[in-house]
């Protein structure tokens, strides 16, 4: 079963223009905000591609997913069921798709997807010099 070759190199062990590199990758943020449509009724969907569902719904990646994507994700998550029904002839098929939506770290590193984690992070407040001052007065006993 062929694949699609080698990762591509670091950036920092390239030697050719890193601002035109930088410039290609995509950098989409964890915002755990809710995409796409729910499952379709009607279809008997395993309970792990309800899971699996509801993952890409809240993944990164989701933000740059468009209607066509939705619709093509939806077609995979039908061979995802089928995999875990027991029809592992559609395992090839559905590792491919699920690459095209840069399911993997191999994935994203490939398509120049970055994920940005540290953008969820809420800024540090900085103490101030009264209430620091305050609290050591506590923790030393001096009232």
């Amino acid at each position: 079963m062929p694949g699609r070759g080698p990762l591509p190199k670091p950036e920092r062990s390239r030697p050719r223009d890193t601002a035109r590199r930088a410039a290609e990758q995509v950098i989409v943020q964890t915002d755990d905000e809710l995409r796409g449509p729910d499952l379709p009724e009607g279809f008997d969907w395993h309970e792990r591609t309800r899971s699996w569902w509801a993952t890409w719904r809240e993944s990164p990646q989701a933000s740059t997913f468009s209607g066509t994507d939705w619709d093509f994700l939806l077609d995979t998550a039908m061979l995802h069921s089928e995999l875990w029904a027991g029809n592992a002839g559609v395992a090839a098929e559905l590792r491919l798709r699920t690459a095209k939506f840069c399911a993997t770290p191999e994935d994203r590193l490939r398509l120049r997807i970055v994920i940005d984690v540290d953008a969820k992070a809420a800024p540090k407040k900085q103490m101030g010099s009264a209430r620091r001052s305050r609290l050591l007065s506590v923790v030393n006993g001096d009232t």
